[in-house]
C-alpha cells in the first residue's frame, strides 16, 4: 500500500504562499516515489496579497486553502481536520505564505505564532515519531513548534540572521548548501534550504529529491 504524505500549502505565489516551484517539485518526487499524495492548507484569509508582477501588495482578500488548490490541481483538505494517524509523514513547502499564513515569523521572528491546526498535526505527527520535511523558509516553522522541548536540528542555508532567529526559538541550525539536507534523525525531520539559497528550480529540485529520499527510507 502507498504511504500516505501530506503537503501542507501556504497559498500560491512565493510573496503571499507557497512557492510554486518548491510546491511542484514536492509533488513530482513524492509521486514519483510512489507516494499518495494529500494535500492541505489551513481555511483562512491569507495575511496580504501580493502582486507579484509588480511585487507590492493590493487590496485584494484571498482564502489559503482555495489558493492552495491551483497548485494541487484540485481538492485540498483544511489541515484543522487532518488526523496525524491519516498520514505517514508531512512535507512543508516555503514561500513566505510559510512564514505568513501557517505561521507569523514573517513579521514576528522568535516570537512568531503557529495557526492552531498546523501546530497540532505537526506535533502528533513528532509524538508518533512520524518523518517531517520542510523547504526553504519552514523550518522555522518547525523549529518554533520542536525547538524549545526537542532541540529540533535544521537548516535554512546560510542567512545569518534568520539562523538567529531559528536558535532563538531552542532548534540547532546548521549551514547547509543550496541542494544539501539537513537530517535530524532523533525527531525524524528533514530540511533544506531551497530558495532561500537557489538561483533556479534545478538548484531547488536537487535539494527536494535527497530530501524525499531520506523521507521516504523513514517509511
Amino acid at each position: 500500500m502507498a504511504k500516505k504524505i501530506g503537503v501542507l500549502l501556504s497559498g500560491c505565489g512565493y510573496l503571499d504562499g507557497a512557492e510554486i516551484q518548491e510546491a511542484v517539485l514536492a509533488l513530482y518526487f513524492l509521486d514519483r516515489a510512489g507516494c499518495e499524495v494529500v494535500c492541505l492548507a489551513p481555511d483562512k484569509a491569507q495575511v496580504d496579497v501580493v502582486d507579484h508582477q509588480a511585487g507590492t501588495p493590493v487590496t485584494e482578500r484571498r482564502n489559503v486553502r482555495r489558493e492552495s488548490a491551483r497548485i494541487a490541481r484540485g481538492s485540498v483538505r483544511d489541515v484543522a481536520e487532518v488526523s496525524a494517524r491519516e498520514l505517514d509523514a508531512l512535507v512543508i513547502p516555503g514561500g513566505y505564505g510559510a512564514a505568513k499564513n501557517l505561521c507569523s515569523f514573517a513579521a514576528d521572528g522568535k516570537d512568531c505564532q503557529v495557526d492552531p491546526g498546523v501546530a497540532k498535526l505537526v506535533k502528533d505527527l513528532h509524538a508518533a515519531h512520524k518523518p517531517i520535511g520542510a523547504l526553504c523558509i519552514a523550518p522555522a516553522l518547525v523549529a518554533r513548534l520542536l525547538g524549545p522541548d526537542h532541540a529540533v536540528e535544521l537548516t535554512i542555508g546560510d542567512d545569518a540572521g534568520t539562523a538567529s532567529a531559528v536558535v532563538a526559538m531552542g532548534a540547532r541550525h546548521v549551514d547547509r548548501a543550496v541542494d544539501a539536507i539537513a537530517v535530524d534523525e532523533r525527531n525524524r525531520v528533514v530540511t533544506t534550504p531551497c530558495y532561500m539559497l537557489a538561483r533556479g528550480p534545478a538548484e531547488v529540485g536537487a535539494g527536494i529529491e535527497k530530501l524525499v529520499a531520506k523521507l521516504v527510507s523513514w517509511l
